[in-house]
């Protein structure tokens, strides 16, 4: 009998043990019990011990630094060269992720208008403008001397490092995640969770105790990256009440108030909780749609009344930039010498403050945007959905980058900005931004776009808080995207303000970098497996379908394909 013949069938069944009445009805115990244990000591630990537990998270985030910074610059790359090669890969490219011959839920346009809202979210409207203009200040070149800070030869490095942080390296850790989500769970009939990717490499074994591992690594790596972004939104937000005219919320170095940040979290987690209990109905869907028209006009705003030409030039150059120094940048490591000030250090220090935090970053919001993928791309081919999944986002968040943060620029060179933008604090730049643009022409029109930019920046915080919690749920009950019980929505809606704002007052968003640096470093383990498993579990049904044996479950005999997802909620 030949080696072909040899093949065996793929595991189409995962029994992950889960409770049968009770409070813990449908969830997966061994998953969602030692999650809530570890996140609620993060949460004691951060509010009842700030001094201690921000030393530290300090000490840890420097040894992570400088033992594990290569580790999280490569395993990126990896990933990178992953998607390039499942794209290119012929019998990996044409693959369904879905059963044979099944069609795409949604259409082109709605795919793309999903993931586009998934891809500029909160962090967009800080980072749109605050990382261009602080790349624009220092970054590598800048340190090593190739170039000026705050001049005009200064201007293509930053967005060249602005895209290497948004680009094609980030979506590549999001792709990853929701094509083995996808792939396992849409054509193996696994359950919906992380552990399920894994199979290729640990078969049955997955249902016990390693897998209840990796999915409470799963969960915790999604608070804290959720938390990160809550984080930044917490305080852009707070900055955004207080140019409409609500004071008491800063503090005197510029930041949000302990006062600012429980009022604001009130807020957003209240409203994304009430949201979490509705089932994610017709509320979520509005609050998409807000968030689809209010983005569209702002962004329209930056290209039309901004520095229209600055933005084209900083679009397309930069992105010729990027692409030719992306395999550069996507491996390059730097090593410090340990002599604080060297030119060694400051560029390590550099890479632990930008692409390191950035790459822990993306990986810990991987479960978040991965399954979301992978839910909306059921029915298209592996080559569409990582083309698809890399490509548009990126180009997205550059469109974004190129027309905000080039208007941002443009005006303190050329404008007369005079450092208003420059030295505000990151999340209040954009309203520094368009204050100065506005408030000459009316008062009214800049108090309106500030007031937009808040609504705005309020929508977003509530579908990712919101959604978040619905994922953490999902991963806890063993993949099952059913209704949950109220209590468990509430403890997570409250983990997640809470681990905000012990974090925001322990030590402010540097705390929660720390800690998301930390807590993403066990997952980007499982991600990289991940990627092994998927390149293994493609390579073999290749070999099957040359056998003539199966490849999905409802063409296999005995595959009762339990862990299909209903489909989509409404959302």
């Amino acid at each position: 009998m030949s080696d072909e013949n040899k093949i065996s069938p793929p595991l189409t069944e995962l029994d992950i043990n889960t409770t049968t009445g009770g409070f813990y009805n449908g969830f997966a115990t061994s998953v969602a019990v030692p999650a809530k244990i570890i996140i609620s000591i993060i949460v004691v630990w951060a509010i009842f011990w700030p001094v201690q537990s921000g030393i530290v998270l300090n000490s840890m985030n420097a040894v992570i630094l400088d033992v594990f910074a290569s580790w999280y610059i490569w395993v990126v790359a990896f990933f990178v060269v992953v998607c390039i090669i499942l794209a290119l890969w012929p019998a990996a490219g044409r693959l369904n992720l879905g059963l044979e011959g099944e069609k795409p839920e949604f259409n082109n346009f709605s795919w793309f208008s999903m993931m586009f809202g998934a891809g500029i979210g909160v962090g967009m409207l800080t980072w749109a403008v605050a990382e261009p203009v602080s790349h624009f200040g220092s970054n590598p070149q800048t340190i090593m001397g190739l170039a000026t800070g705050k001049t005009e030869d200064n201007i293509r490095n930053a967005y060249q490092w602005s895209f290497l942080h948004w680009g094609f390296s980030a979506w590549a850790c999001y792709a990853i995640c929701g094509l083995s989500l996808a792939f396992f769970s849409y054509r193996r009939g696994l359950p919906l969770t992380i552990r399920s990717g894994l199979t290729p490499l640990f078969g049955k074994a997955l249902a016990g105790t390693l897998g209840h591992v990796i999915d409470v690594v799963a969960v915790v790596a999604t608070i804290l990256g959720v938390a990160q972004t809550l984080g930044f939104g917490v305080d852009q937000f707070v900055a955004g009440l207080t140019r409409i005219g609500i004071g008491g919320l800063m503090n005197a170095e510029g930041g949000a108030s302990t006062a600012g940040i429980v009022i604001a979290l009130l807020v957003i987690m209240g409203l994304s909780t009430l949201s979490a209990l509705s089932g994610v109905g017709k509320g979520i869907k509005w609050l998409s749609n807000i968030n689809m028209v209010l983005s569209i006009i702002l962004l329209g705003f930056f290209i039309i009344f901004g520095a229209t030409w600055f933005g084209f030039n900083a679009m397309f150059i930069g992105l010729w930039d990027y692409i030719i120094a992306l395999p550069g940048m996507s491996v390059n490591v730097f090593k410090s010498d340990g002599v604080e000030g060297s030119e060694a250090f400051l560029l390590a220090q550099w890479q632990g403050w930008w692409p390191v935090f950035y790459w822990a970053w993306w990986i810990a919001f991987a479960p978040f945007v991965g399954l979301f993928l992978a839910r909306i791309s059921r029915g298209r081919t592996i080559r569409e959905f990582v083309l698809g999944a890399l490509i548009v986002p990126a180009l997205m968040c550059f469109v974004w980058f190129a027309w905000a943060g080039g208007t941002a620029i443009d005006l303190e060179l050329n404008g007369g900005a005079n450092g208003v933008i420059y030295d505000a604090a990151n999340g209040d730049k954009i309203f520094a931004m368009t204050e100065f643009m506005l408030s000459p022409i009316s008062e009214v029109l800049s108090y309106g776009f500030a007031l937009l930019i808040v609504v705005l920046l309020l929508t977003f915080l509530v579908t990712s808080a919101d959604s978040a919690v619905l994922i953490v749920n999902t991963i806890n009950a063993a993949g099952d995207e059913g209704p949950k019980a109220r209590p468990h929505i509430l403890f997570w809606g409250a983990a997640l303000a809470l681990v905000v704002a012990g974090l925001l007052i322990s030590g402010g968003t540097s705390a929660i970098q720390t800690a998301m640096v930390i807590g993403a470093l066990p997952f980007s383990v499982v991600m990289a497996l991940m990627a092994v498993a998927l390149l293994k579990a493609i390579y073999n049904d290749t070999r099957r379908e040359k056998a003539g044996v199966p490849t999905t479950f409802d063409n296999i005999e005995g595959a009762t394909g339990n862990g299909i997802p209903s489909g989509l909620p409404a959302e």
